[in-house]
């Protein structure tokens, strides 16, 4: 997912934070490759991600039990803007 110099604009697990940029992933430029990666294709992203979303639920509340986000919070992440997107 790297397109250009510099690390990827990928998740560091358990923590789910970018690689590049250090913001919960999926970051603005991470959000950005994935409608270019998966352009035409929006349920294979939806797909896509809702695999991403039960990893980082699993890693972020096993993290953070009583303090991390909450499940509402981990999906509305990963899987409310691709709905939201033309």
């Amino acid at each position: 997912m790297n397109v250009g110099p510099g690390p990827a604009h990928t998740p560091i697990r358990p923590l789910w934070l970018c690689r590049a940029c250090a913001a919960p992933w999926p970051c603005g430029e991470a959000r950005l490759e994935l409608l270019r990666r998966w352009q035409g294709d929006r349920v294979g992203l939806m797909y896509h991600l809702t695999g991403m979303y039960r990893a980082a639920l699993s890693d972020l509340t096993t993290l953070n039990p009583h303090d991390g986000p909450t499940p509402a919070d981990i999906f509305t992440r990963f899987l409310i803007w691709p709905s939201r997107q033309p």
